[in-house]
């Protein structure tokens, strides 16, 4: 469904992201791993359109697009969550969620159709039904990142970014949003997602893809990544059994 070809993002004279090749099946949970500063951030920011390669390409069901904006990938079916989780902070949660079901897509919605939609979309992501008509300002980080979530849902993604969406979660919510994660891909939504507790990546990834000052260093199933001692010496510091 995703192909990238030595692809390669360069910060001035850092070089984030190196020559990475990396295929993403449809239906497939992706746990993306590393270091702080591996790049990992920068690569889902290069499929999502925010950032362009300097050199290499990536396809998505074919097509280069590797010069597309991230408005037009977003409306071929490219979402991503962030890590900074603060945006529109005057508007409520309802209406964050509306945005990506009127302008994240190529549907043309009525107001009452996108209220409908959008509180469909944040009760499935377990958002408290409380607060959805209160501003972002007012809610906490779990609430913030649950509404981002809907937000991406809303645009109907085919393929879902992560980046690092159970930050602050207790291990009762990270359970819940494993749960919520296999139910997404259910729905035929491809998943990406960077995530540094091990729990969480292991028992929700399909495959993962580590990478270390910017270059890939390991690809495959969980439990044969995590015993890559190039794995344990630059990222876990010890061997992982979850």
């Amino acid at each position: 469904m995703l192909r990238l070809d030595g692809v390669t993002k360069k910060f001035g004279g850092l070089v984030a992201v190196n020559n990475v090749d990396l295929r993403i099946e449809k239906g497939e949970i992706l746990g993306l791993v590393g270091p702080n500063g591996a790049g990992k951030t920068t690569l889902l920011n290069i499929i999502s359109g925010i950032y362009r390669p300097d050199a290499g390409s990536v396809r998505y069901e074919g097509e280069d697009i590797s010069r597309c904006s991230l408005d037009t990938l977003c409306k071929k079916g490219i979402a991503k969550t962030f890590q900074q989780t603060h945006s529109f902070p005057g508007l409520t949660a309802r209406e964050c969620v509306m945005i990506g079901a009127l302008f994240g897509n190529g549907r043309k919605l009525r107001m009452d159709e996108a209220r409908r939609e959008a509180l469909v979309h944040l009760e499935d992501v377990g958002f408290p039904s409380h607060k959805i008509d209160l501003p972002l300002s007012s809610l906490n980080v779990v609430e913030l990142r649950r509404a981002q979530l809907a937000r991406a849902l809303a645009t109907d993604p085919a393929v879902l970014l992560l980046d690092e969406l159970m930050t602050g979660l207790n291990p009762s919510e990270c359970t819940d949003a494993i749960a919520l994660i296999k139910r997404l891909r259910d729905k035929n939504i491809t998943i990406v997602m960077i995530e540094h507790v091990m729990r969480v990546i292991m028992g929700v990834s399909d495959r993962m893809v580590v990478l270390d000052s910017g270059e890939k260093i390991a690809d495959g199933r969980p439990e044969e990544v995590v015993r890559d001692q190039r794995v344990i010496d630059s990222y876990l510091g010890e061997r992982c059994t979850a």
